[in-house]
C-alpha cells in the first residue's frame, strides 16, 4: 500500500527515534516532515535525515498522520494553536506520556481518530516495545497504520487504553531501571576487585544473554533463575541477600509510583 505522509510534531528524542526508524524500514524521506521549536533543531534533521522541516500549519495541512511527540505540558498549548485547523478524519498519533486520547477529543474536531503509544528508547537499536491504543474513534485501520509506523522500532503490542499507564511505568521507563542495575553491578565489581571496564564487559554480555534467553526459550523468569541456583551455592546466598534488603517489594513499589504519577501528569493536563 502506497506510503502515508507523516509528520512529526515536535521532533525530540522520541519524535527523532520515530523518523529514523521510518526511514530505516524504506518509509520515503519525503513523506515524512518534522517540526521543532528551534530553527537550529529543524536545521540539524533536516540535514541529519532528508526530512522537510515545516511550521506546524504546514504539517497539519500537508500530513495524512500527526505524530505528536510534544512534552505533556507543552500539548495544551500546542492543541490550542493547530487543533482547529485539523480535519475530522486525520489520524492523530500521541506519543505525550501520560495523556489520554480524552484529552485530545476535547480539542480536536468531533470524531477525529486518536491512537496513544507508548515507546521506549531500545528503539535507537530497533529494540524498543511499544504499545498502541485505539481511542473512540480510532478503527482497526487506524490501529493498523500505527503498527506500521512502529514495527521498524522493534515490537509492537495493542492494550486498552486504561492499561497506558501501567505500561508507562513498566516498559517506558523501564530501561531506566536495567540501566540503574547495570550500574550497581559494575560497582559492586569494582568493589570485588575487578577493574571498570571487564566489569562492565561482564555484566553488559550477561545482561544481553539472559534477555535473548528469557525472549527466546519461552520458560518462566522462575525457571531460568533456578537453573542457575544450586543448592547452597554462590547464587542463593546472593539472591538471600537481595531478598532480605526488600529488592523485590522495591520494584513493586516503584512501578507502582511510577504508574501514579503518569496518572497525575494526565489530571494535571486536563
Amino acid at each position: 500500500m502506497p506510503k502515508h505522509t507523516v509528520a512529526v510534531i515536535g521532533a525530540g528524542k522520541i519524535g527523532e527515534l520515530v523518523i529514523s526508524g521510518l526511514l530505516r524500514s524504506g518509509w520515503p524521506a519525503d513523506r515524512l516532515l518534522v517540526t521543532t521549536r528551534r530553527a537550529a533543531r529543524a536545521a540539524d534533521l533536516s540535514d541529519k535525515y532528508g526530512v522537510s522541516a515545516v511550521d506546524n500549519a504546514t504539517a497539519v495541512a500537508k500530513a495524512d498522520i500527526l505524530a505528536v511527540a510534544v512534552k505533556p505540558q507543552d500539548a495544551a498549548a500546542l492543541f490550542d494553536e493547530i487543533g482547529a485547523q485539523i480535519p475530522a478524519g486525520k489520524l492523530v498519533v500521541s506519543l505525550c506520556a501520560g495523556l489520554t486520547t480524552d484529552f485530545f477529543a476535547a480539542r480536536l474536531p468531533e470524531g477525529t481518530p486518536v491512537v496513544r503509544v507508548m515507546t521506549n528508547t531500545p528503539a535507537l537499536v530497533d529494540q524498543a516495545m511499544t504499545a498502541i491504543s485505539a481511542g473512540p474513534h480510532a478503527t482497526e485501520e487506524h490501529l493498523d497504520i500505527a503498527e506500521e509506523m512502529f514495527k521498524p522500532l522493534g515490537a509492537t503490542i495493542r492494550v486498552p487504553e486504561s492499561q497506558q499507564d501501567a505500561v508507562t511505568a513498566l516498559s517506558g521507563s523501564g530501561p531506566a531501571y536495567f540501566y540503574l542495575l547495570v550500574e550497581a553491578m559494575i560497582d559492586a565489581g569494582i568493589l570485588l576487585g575487578l577493574p571498570r571496564q571487564t566489569a562492565h564487559e561482564l555484566i553488559v554480555q550477561t545482561a544481553i544473554g539472559s534477555s535473548v534467553m528469557l525472549r527466546d526459550s519461552g520458560e518462566h523468569p522462575v525457571k531460568l533463575r533456578e537453573a542457575v541456583t544450586s543448592p547452597a551455592g554462590t547464587t542463593i546466598a546472593a539472591i538471600r541477600e537481595l531478598e532480605s534488603h526488600g529488592v523485590r517489594a522495591a520494584f513493586l513499589t516503584a512501578l507502582e509510583a511510577a504508574r501514579n504519577r503518569a496518572r497525575e501528569i494526565a489530571s494535571e493536563m486536563r
